[in-house]
């Protein structure tokens, strides 16, 4: 093996099971998918709710929106900052991680099915 070579480790079954269902469901409403779909699957229902409470999150700044002035700004942030959240959820999912993102997974925890 050369200096450039990375020894690669195999991925976990269950992970790989779920890798695609887990990252669509940071999709906006898409994060049912994994919720319904994978049940069984710790992986895909620690993303999924993760994504459940991002989705929830996303609904409550759409219904601020009404508000004037400040719920367009609100809006605006909320999309921002959740739309980066959704991307980095998706980019560790597709490496295989389990991300705890800073108080979603507080959240996200509680929820029971």
């Amino acid at each position: 093996m050369t200096a450039n070579e990375k020894v690669v480790a195999p991925k976990d079954p269950e992970i790989q099971d779920a890798q695609f269902f887990a990252a669509i469901g940071y999709l906006s409403f898409l994060c049912f998918v994994p919720l319904v779909l994978k049940k069984e699957n710790k992986f895909a229902l620690f993303h999924g709710k993760q994504a459940l409470v991002l989705f929830i999150l996303e609904l409550a700044a759409a219904i601020l929106k009404v508000v004037p002035a400040l719920g367009d700004l609100v809006f605006t942030l909320a999309f921002v900052v959740l739309g980066i959240l959704s991307l980095i959820g998706i980019v560790k999912v597709l490496m295989g991680e389990r991300w705890e993102i800073p108080v979603i997974h507080e959240i996200a925890e509680r929820i029971t099915f």
